[in-house]
């Protein structure tokens, strides 16, 4: 049993026809069909609700007489009025929309994108909540994002990624693609950005939305091609640690030819590190942001290698670029949520974070070695790092045939097309970090099953 001590708004219109009783009835029904009020919460009494309404008592005895009758609430001797039954909201809601044919009946998901949450200790998960909730509450907002995270980061960046960031050069943000649109934000407007062709739509699509030019550019096994970045640019996005999607790793020798033309023409690089503390059998390359920390925008997520659930990522960006962000933010008033930023700072400097991707890495490097015996003759492109292959096919068509035969056997995958459309050729994407391990290995016969033929056809 509840007590109601603030009803939500009752309007009463004291100029129209209607009298303000049937009209305060009508609004207390609405209430509890809301779910603003719901059966047992007790109502204030008539003398207290008609104070608050500015009406006479009697207005408010004939509207609760009115519901008595009616039998949406009860009087109770020395205890007051209270509400017994709930109108109904309205007729019960449809079907859910059918899914996409390919989509049909899967129950294992395949697809990229999604961290492998099954190795995260949730006694560490839990210490580190608990943590974040011992510091006092904020007074001001603080918009470059909270010191602790920030130094945080700086720390796992030089430990997990050899970039040397001190904390007042990192921004907290809301994840990678809410770091793509702050940037985007901030470039001139209409200028022209390249992006990788085929590539993460999120982040083209972040780039699009605050009106700027996006040209695509095609990539290789060694990332994006930077001898057909087009001129004129004011900016390039790309993700030289695992290109997304097709895999590749951006050589040494790429990554100084991308700085230094982005010297000469002022260019400004979006460095997309979304999975790159995610590596097997291979050594680290130096980030663009540690070859080029004058025109490199480095920007990473937790949501890789530990949970969207944080919401938090951050940016690393040369000095004017970075005043430009801080700026807008303080004028418009936006800043990354810090309750993620607390959780994530907590996790990193108890150990738990160092702890939990040497764990990660050990999962998914079995994973990956458990898909590649698997599919055996198959070729796979993109499996020495990061968290996703991709299995080249003939044409689009192809792919969509594979991709509807894998979800009527309860596994979902990905097609290339999505990243680019159909020129992009024929491809899936297959994503290893979302599903359990015990999912995985039950999915592994069904690629193979479905994947058969099909490499060698065209």
């Amino acid at each position: 049993m509840s007590i109601v001590t603030e009803l939500p708004p009752l309007h009463l219109d004291r100029a129209g026809p209607e009298p303000l009783a049937a009209q305060l009835a009508d609004a207390l029904r609405a209430a509890a069909a809301g779910g603003a009020l719901r059966a047992g919460d007790r109502l204030p009494s008539t003398r207290e609700l008609a104070a608050v309404l500015r009406v006479s008592r009697t207005v408010t005895a004939a509207a609760y007489d009115q519901l008595l009758a009616e039998g949406w609430v009860e009087g109770r001797v020395g205890a007051g009025t209270f509400v017994t039954a709930v109108p109904a909201a309205g007729p019960a809601p449809g079907p859910e929309p059918r899914r996409e044919p390919a989509d049909e009946g899967a129950r294992i998901e395949l697809r990229p994108g999604t961290p492998c949450t099954e190795v995260l200790d949730r006694a560490a998960w839990r210490r580190a909540w608990r943590a974040a909730a011992d510091p006092e509450p904020d007074l001001l907002p603080r918009y470059a994002g909270l010191p602790g995270f920030r130094a945080a980061v700086g720390e796992h960046l030089l430990r997990h990624r050899g970039l040397v960031a001190r904390p007042d050069e990192v921004l907290a943000t809301g994840g990678s693609t809410g770091a793509i649109a702050e940037l985007a934000r901030v470039l001139p407007e209409g200028a022209r950005v390249a992006v990788e062709e085929p590539g993460y739509r999120r982040a083209a699509d972040a780039l699009a939305a605050a009106g700027l030019e996006v040209v695509g550019v095609p990539v290789d096994d060694e990332g994006l091609r930077v001898e057909d970045l087009p001129t004129g640019l004011a900016a390039v996005y790309c993700t030289p640690a695992h290109q997304f999607p097709v895999g590749g790793r951006m050589p040494a020798a790429r990554r100084i030819a991308l700085v230094e033309r982005a010297r000469v023409e002022g260019l400004l690089v979006i460095e997309d590190d979304y999975d790159g503390e995610l590596r097997y059998d291979v050594a680290p390359l130096p980030l663009l942001a540690a070859l080029g920390p004058d025109v490199v925008a480095h920007v990473g997520t937790a949501s890789k290698i530990l949970t969207p659930t944080l919401g938090v990522g951050w940016l690393v960006a040369p000095p004017v670029v970075r005043a430009a962000v801080a700026e807008r933010r303080e004028r418009t008033g936006s800043r990354p949520a810090p309750a993620g930023q607390r959780v994530f700072a907590a996790f990193a400097t108890s150990g738990d974070l160092a702890r939990h991707l040497r764990r990660l890495r050990r999962e998914l490097g079995e994973r990956r070695r458990l898909l590649v015996e698997a599919l055996a003759g198959v070729p796979l492109r993109g499996d020495r790092a990061g968290a996703h292959v991709l299995v080249p096919l003939p044409d689009a068509a192809t792919a969509r045939a594979v991709q509807a035969a894998a979800a009527e056997r309860g596994v979902g995958l990905e097609v290339l097309e999505r990243y680019a459309g159909a020129e992009a050729g024929g491809g899936i994407v297959i994503g290893y970090a979302g599903s359990t391990r015990a999912e995985f290995a039950a999915a592994l016969p069904v690629l193979a099953e479905v994947l058969e033929g099909r490499v060698a056809e065209g």
